[in-house]
């Protein structure tokens, strides 16, 4: 089974429209560093899930390989957008899970075209997705948000994108859980104007060695972030790195 970072960046993505940085110039010359809007998808012999929806290429990678569910971890424009193209597609409905959010987003509850909304999904309720073994747990953020638990064969997966902090529930839960690999939120370099939604980095680095897991990815990454890395400004703690669109982990 192999877990994929489809996606690492904020909802500027990079590189940001209008912005010649250092970061924004490399990413315009070379697209592997790039960053997508935060999304992420698991392979397995049962089929592809995604988790999120907010590439502004999920067509063209849904018809390279349809997927089996769609994981939702909340219903912000950059985590779901492409699935208002996805939606008028033909053939088989493709299953949507995710938190309860009786607003959901636009008109795509009303017209859900191929999509197959489910009943909402429960707070650390492990549930059985054609074959894959997910459990919700809650996040803050803005909207009912929740991250994704995974227990593979070889890693314990917790991916964790759009949160500041992490409800003390969720926390317990993760202490126990142990992931060997987290993807967290760090959108903001400490010290940054940080609005009410997401983690600095100083607050995502914490976060990792509270619940104890040996990798830390750190993902939703703006142009800032890349820009102290290219200039030797940010120094991250063994086994932690900044996610890459593409990035993959055998679990």
């Amino acid at each position: 089974m192999l877990f994929r970072c489809s996606g690492s960046g904020d909802v500027a993505g990079v590189p940001v429209f209008g912005c010649n940085c250092p970061a924004c110039a490399r990413a315009r010359r070379d697209p592997r560093h790039c960053r997508g809007p935060a999304s992420a998808e698991i392979d397995s012999d049962h089929g592809r899930y995604l988790i999120d929806a907010g590439r502004h290429d999920l067509i063209q990678s849904c018809e390279q390989r349809r997927p089996r569910a769609i994981l939702l971890t909340h219903y912000h424009a950059d985590h779901v957008q492409g699935l208002l193209t996805l939606r008028w597609g033909v053939g088989e409905s493709i299953p949507v899970f995710g938190p309860r959010d009786e607003r959901g987003f636009d008109d795509l509850y009303k017209h859900p075209g191929i999509l197959d909304f489910r009943p909402p999904l429960r707070a650390f309720e492990p549930c059985d997705i054609g074959g894959l073994t997910v459990m919700p747990v809650p996040l803050a953020h803005s909207r009912p948000t929740f991250g994704y638990c995974l227990q593979g064969v070889r890693r314990r997966v917790a991916y964790l994108t759009d949160t500041v902090g992490l409800p003390a529930e969720t926390e317990r839960f993760l202490r126990a859980f142990r992931p060997d690999l987290a993807l967290i939120d760090a959108t903001y370099l400490d010290g940054q104007d940080a609005g009410s939604n997401h983690n600095h980095l100083g607050q995502a680095l914490a976060l990792l060695a509270a619940i104890g897991t040996r990798q830390g990815v750190l993902t939703h990454l703006g142009h800032r972030l890349d820009c102290a890395a290219l200039e030797g400004r940010l120094e991250l703690p063994q086994g932690r790195w900044l996610a890459e669109d593409g990035q993959t982990w055998e679990i």
